[in-house]
């Protein structure tokens, strides 16, 4: 199945403590369904220094499940669906399902 939610993406966060923020896809990990966004579920790590690290606790992103998020609408900048269309190319591009715009270029 193709991927609805990709790397580079601007999504927003539909439920959990860190609903309604926005942010960039920094990873995807489609065999289980996660993705990790900028800003969103942050989780403290307790690190040891070394040579390039002082350690101490690092607040870093943690995985989020993908259905917990959406694609924001390039054209009316909100929340939506994804579809796929081909296009006569027989290229396969994503749609927003709310206004039809294409999501990739």
């Amino acid at each position: 199945m193709a991927t609805k939610i990709k790397k580079g993406d601007r999504v927003e966060v539909l439920v959990g403590n860190s609903k309604g923020i926005r942010g960039e896809v920094l990873s995807v990990n489609p065999k289980k369904s996660r993705v990790v966004v900028q800003g969103v579920n942050m989780a403290k790590r307790h690190t040891k220094p070394t040579s390039t690290n002082p350690g101490g606790i690092v607040e870093k992103e943690a995985a989020i499940h993908i259905s917990n998020l959406a694609i924001i609408d390039p054209k009316t900048d909100k929340p939506t669906r994804v579809g796929f269309k081909t296009l006569d190319d027989g290229r396969k591009v994503r749609v927003a399902k709310g206004s039809g715009e294409m999501i990739d270029s």
